[in-house]
Order: C-alpha cells, then sequence, then structure tokens
C-alpha cells in the first residue's frame, strides 16, 4: 500500500493527540451543524419505507446486514480516492461500538420490526431517538443540556410511548421492543460517531465503520440469502439500494459533521423532523392509511423538542474540542 504523501485532519483522532480544551461553536458553527443535520435527517426519513419495501420480499437479516457491505464497497472506493491513512490501533475500539450502533443494531432491529407494523408507526415511535442521542452525548461527549431541554424531551418520549401502546392496544407490541432496542444502537452509534467526527472528519468515521464492520457481515449475510432473492420484484430491490448507498452512506457524511458542528443534543433534535418526513414518504411510496392520531403524536413531539432546542445549543460548550496540530501521517492507505 502506497503511503499518503500528506498530512490530514484525521490524523488527530487516529493519533489520539486530540486537545480537549473546552470551545463553544460559534453561531454560523451553530447553524451549519442544523443545516447538515436536516440534510441528514431528510436522507434517513426515507429508511423506514424503503427497509419495508425491501423486507416485503427479501430476508431482514440479508436487508440490515447486507446493506452495510454494499455502503463499504462505496467506502473502500472513497478512501482508496482520497488517499485517507489507515487510523491508529487505538480508534478502532471506538469505530467497533459505533458499527455495532449503526451498521448492526439499527438496521436489522428495525429491518424485522418492519415486517411487523407500518413504517409510519416505526417513524413516531422512533421519534425517542432524538432524546436517546442526547442521553448518549451527556454520557459519551460530556454534553449538559439544560432542566428545560430535558423536560420538553421527556414529554415528548411520553408522547411516542402512548402513542405505541394507543396502537398496539394498551400493551407494547414486539416491533415497538425491537423499535426501542434499534433506537438505542443507533443513538450511541451517532453519538461517539459524532465525537470522532470532531477531529477525524464525519466521512471518514462512516468510511472506516463500514471497513471494519465488513469482514464480520460477509457470512451471515451470505446466510440469509435465499432463492426467494431471484423472484423479489424490483421495488425491493430499489429499497435495499435506497437504504445501502443513502441511509447507511451518504447520509451519515452530512449526519456526523453537523453533529460534530453544532453539538450532539442540539442537532440530535433534527431528528424530531423526521416522523413526519417519514409519514408522508410512507404514504407516498407505500400506500399507507396515516391517521389522525399519528399526525397529532408527531406534532406534539416536534412541538416539545422545538421548546427544548434553543436550550440544547449551549449544550456542546463542555463538549466541543480544539483540534490538534496534524502531525503527518506514516500509515498507508487501504
Amino acid at each position: 500500500m502506497a503511503t499518503a504523501p500528506k498530512a490530514t485532519t484525521s490524523t488527530t483522532i487516529a493519533t489520539g493527540t486530540a486537545d480537549r480544551t473546552p470551545a463553544a461553536p460559534s453561531s454560523s458553527e451553530r447553524r451549519r451543524g442544523l443545516l447538515l443535520g436536516l440534510l441528514g435527517v431528510l436522507a434517513f426519513s426515507g429508511t423506514l419505507p424503503a427497509t419495508r419495501l425491501a423486507v416485503a420480499h427479501l430476508d431482514p437479516v440479508f436487508v440490515g446486514l447486507g446493506r452495510a457491505l454494499v455502503a463499504a464497497v462505496l467506502a473502500v472506493a472513497v478512501l482508496l480516492a482520497t488517499r485517507t491513512p489507515w487510523p491508529a490501533r487505538s480508534a478502532w475500539p471506538r469505530l467497533a461500538l459505533v458499527a455495532a450502533g449503526v451498521v448492526v443494531g439499527w438496521p436489522v432491529l428495525s429491518a424485522f420490526a418492519m415486517r411487523h407494523v407500518p413504517a409510519a408507526h416505526g417513524a413516531v415511535v422512533s421519534g425517542l431517538l432524538p432524546l436517546a442521542t442526547a442521553l448518549a452525548g451527556a454520557w459519551l461527549a460530556h454534553e449538559r443540556p439544560s432542566r428545560r431541554f430535558w423536560i420538553c424531551a421527556l414529554f415528548g418520549s411520553a408522547v411516542v410511548v402512548a402513542f405505541a401502546l394507543w396502537e398496539g392496544g394498551g400493551a407494547p407490541q414486539l416491533a415497538d421492543l425491537l423499535l426501542v432496542g434499534a433506537v438505542a444502537a443507533a443513538a450511541i452509534g451517532y453519538a461517539e460517531g459524532a465525537r470522532l467526527a470532531r477531529t477525524m472528519g464525519g466521512w471518514q468515521v462512516i468510511c472506516w465503520v463500514l471497513v471494519l464492520s465488513a469482514p464480520f457481515l460477509v457470512v451471515p449475510t451470505m446466510l440469509a440469502s435465499d432463492a426467494r432473492m431471484l423472484d423479489a420484484p424490483w421495488p425491493a430491490w430499489a429499497g435495499f439500494a435506497y437504504v445501502a448507498a443513502i441511509s447507511m452512506f451518504l447520509g451519515f457524511f452530512a449526519w456526523y459533521r453537523g453533529l460534530a458542528l453544532g453539538g450532539i443534543a442540539a442537532v440530535g433534535q433534527t431528528q424530531l423532523l423526521q416522523p413526519f418526513f417519514t409519514i408522508f414518504a410512507s404514504a407516498w411510496l407505500l400506500h399507507e392509511t396515516v391517521g389522525t392520531a399519528t399526525f397529532v403524536a408527531a406534532g406534539l413531539v416536534v412541538a416539545a423538542i422545538a421548546l427544548g432546542r434553543k436550550d440544547a445549543a449551549g449544550a456542546a460548550s463542555g463538549a466541543r474540542v480544539k483540534p490538534a496540530i496534524p502531525r503527518t501521517p506514516g500509515r498507508s492507505r487501504p
């Protein structure tokens, strides 16, 4: 493998030399972070409808893990084209934690859930993700949102739980438990990925996460494939292509960069717009009937987080880091 000819910002995290001096994001960084976060949310909003299209004819494990294999091929191409150096060994455990959340946890659990509930239902339950992401940011990145933010976030989460119980006839469905597990996994992956993106760069984080994951996904993906794949209609494969190229790859370019710029708690709240986007996508692509309760629940959740978003904006002040001076890497590109 050829030696990378110049330094890149990725070496700050790879070498473990990042200076952790607190530095609050500027107003322009917060705005850019929110815009990038919104772009990432738009990309992710099609995930549940596309997954539902795919799992109607393809095995959920194949959809959940196979999409990461396809994205890994794209990641290798990008890393080769940009001559990006290998991260240090010290970064691999953190990348593995991200992979467990966004490559395995969320895709597989949500794929199984989409076999049992409409995508619109899953969109509202996944409204717990902003609160979970803020909690993960407080735990992993030491962000400290205000009390008002937590009150608003808890209210929004209570609405989500009430909606899930209403739709399930008073008792949680198996799909709801799967979605809650998917939310927890994604939140940890988002928060740790955002920490890495502050010095490594958002696109490099997801690329290396996919490369790290790929060898472990080949066998289970092959075992999950069967003869039904040959008879799957084009909408199923179109859904699979979307979750592989957009949900698993390109969407993270904007998402991790936005979280790193604007703060995990603040930018993470843009996910509360995701239920609306997903509901509309479900009605358009899947012709699902969207009831009044869905819109009421989604509206209450968005309103709750909108009230707390301003208080979350300052949360990143204790978690931002000043990047260390890059050192010329001696590692090789893939």
